[in-house]
């Protein structure tokens, strides 16, 4: 079983998710899929990909939200809706199990399927897709995995937010390397994915699983920009890397990590804590499918 998320986290980022992703990839994608595409979007959680991607693919669309969490499934639809009525549109729902959301552009389908994404491609309802999408989601999965992926699509594959290892946090901590140190190491443990987790290595791997088989792969800088006007964000990626950081390193760095922790909640809670993590986004695309070398 892969890792679990909280969906409070999950709503907490997905502003700056929106803000980090890069739009060039998007709408290279968006214009190499057909007039109603259809796509399916691993580890979906809340929906936050498809509340940002969808305006921009801006025409009829459907949507398979997978995940293994049956709750954030149920609140992917509840947000969905909710943001759809917020906007003036109007929803149904032909079936308890799949939402449509009335657009001026277009009816949006939304279905959603709850699976293990472990299993790999094998086991993930990919038949039928026009493209497979998803959101820091491949940094936690093995190498093998990734290889199978690339190995059984042949569809565009868009991967955003893959941690690439260059974050920082500022103003600088004498702990600050000890720290990152520990988050890297927690990053590769095995996330229940087949084998050790990518982690920052994901966008070189993938990179060159897809070529191996194929595919033309561009990617992009998409890093989030954590400002110390932010300070729950702020303080809660401290809590997290110290927390990692505590998890993979010896007992006797426990001190210092605790001492760094206390240090970044108390300036993130005076607004002088920032941080800028480092993401890449990726479109993997076969070559029998015409480019648009917008990136």
């Amino acid at each position: 079983m892969s890792e679990e998320f909280d969906g409070d986290w999950l709503d907490l980022r997905e502003p700056f998710d929106a803000r980090a992703r890069h739009a060039g990839l998007a709408l290279d994608l968006a214009e190499l899929l057909p007039p109603r595409p259809h796509l399916v979007d691993l580890g979906a959680g809340t929906g936050a990909l498809l509340r940002w991607l969808a305006p921009i693919l801006n025409r009829s669309q459907r949507w398979t939200l997978v995940d293994a969490d049956a709750g954030l499934l149920a609140r992917a639809f509840a947000t969905i809706e909710e943001r759809a009525i917020g906007a003036g549109w109007a929803t149904t729902w032909p079936r308890r199990d799949t939402l449509l959301v009335h657009t001026p552009q277009g009816v949006w389908r939304v279905d959603a399927r709850t699976a293990d994404l472990s299993g790999g491609a094998s086991a993930l309802p990919l038949d039928g897709a026009d493209a497979v999408v998803s959101t820091a989601l491949c940094d936690l999965v093995s190498r093998r995995w990734v290889n199978a992926m690339a190995a059984t699509l042949r569809v565009p594959f868009y991967a955003a937010l893959n941690v690439n290892g260059q974050e920082r946090f500022f103003p600088p901590h004498p702990a600050d390397r000890l720290v990152a140190h520990g988050f890297a190491r927690d990053q590769i443990r095995d996330k229940g994915f087949g084998g050790r987790a990518l982690g920052p290595r994901a966008p070189r791997a993938m990179a060159e699983a897809f070529r191996a088989m194929g595919f033309h792969v561009r990617t992009a800088p998409s890093p989030w920009l954590v400002g110390a006007n932010t300070p729950v964000m702020a303080d809660t990626l401290a809590e997290g890397h110290g927390r990692a950081a505590l998890s993979a390193l010896p007992r006797g760095m426990a001190p210092l990590i605790r001492g760094w922790m206390e240090a970044r909640r108390a300036q993130a809670m005076r607004g002088r804590l920032g941080a800028r993590i480092g993401h890449t986004d990726l479109l993997a695309v076969p070559m029998a499918v015409p480019t648009t070398g917008r990136s």
